[in-house]
């Protein structure tokens, strides 16, 4: 089971919860995280051009969209919190011509579907779908929505390395007189999707709902749609700041499916 319909409700309300302290920590320019991992690699795969019409989904405090908006795009932005769009209102005011903020629950069908039919040139998620209980109803949906040879990008926490449960280890050796570092995880599983409670940032007091999937599912669930997969990225911070970061083991997978019938 990869889909979990009771939680939805759930889900919901603790977002609403952690909206204001979400928008508070992330600010105007979001986190270390999204900055140096989600922000540069997203907009490469989705090579956005002026004029285009762009469906940001999840879209929080509205800080991805506005960046969309800077280049050119005109952007639909849609999150299930009333909150969060409140707050991406406020924070993108000087962008009320291009942005349009919409509170639209992504595993409703039916509401996505108001969006329209072959609206949009790309649509993005950026670290959401691991947080929504079923996202059956958004990839069809989406098929629907973009146009054709469209593309739809999305980063989720990625799901080899960071499944519930995994141990990050940091162990020290001494090799030949060098003591060496070596950061390493451990996991016992995988390939069973499951939901958890979360908390992503420091101070957070309602943890958040998660939902663990293979990444097969996520293949073949957009292969059933008629998507392609057609770019993948798995950034990882560079240069290793402090013992939580691992360079060679990515925290975030970014993919991108096209629109092929």
């Amino acid at each position: 089971m990869s889909e979990w319909n009771e939680l939805i409700q759930d889900s919901q309300e603790r977002w609403e919860k952690n909206a204001e302290h979400w928008d508070d920590y992330m600010g105007k320019e979001s986190n270390r995280f999204h900055r140096e991992l989600i922000r540069p690699y997203t907009e490469m795969l989705l090579n956005i051009k002026e004029g285009q019409s762009l469906l940001d989904i999840a879209c929080g405090n509205g800080n991805f969209s506005k960046r969309l908006a800077e280049l050119g795009a005109n952007v639909v932005a849609i999150d299930y919190s009333a909150k969060m769009i409140e707050r991406a209102k406020i924070r993108t005011k000087e962008y009320t011509n291009q942005i349009d903020y919409k509170v639209i629950d992504a595993t409703s069908y039916e509401q996505l579907s108001e969006l329209g039919i072959e609206k949009f040139d790309s649509a993005v998620a950026n670290m959401a779908l691991m947080d929504i209980a079923d996202i059956s109803p958004l990839v069809k949906s989406l098929h629907k929505m973009i146009k054709s040879n469209g593309i739809f990008v999305f980063s989720i926490t990625h799901p080899c390395f960071q499944p519930p449960g995994v141990r990050k280890i940091t162990e020290t050796e001494d090799r030949n007189g060098n003591v060496v570092t070596t950061n390493s995880i451990l996991l016992s599983k995988y390939l069973t999707p499951e939901p958890y409670k979360a908390i992503g940032i420091k101070g957070q007091t309602t943890p958040h709902l998660m939902f663990h999937r293979p990444l097969s599912y996520y293949l073949n669930l957009f292969s059933k749609s008629n998507f392609v997969l057609d770019g993948m990225e798995e950034p990882s911070f560079q240069t290793e700041s402090n013992k939580f970061e691992w360079n060679e083991i990515p925290p975030v997978l970014i993919l991108r499916f096209r629109k092929v019938a």
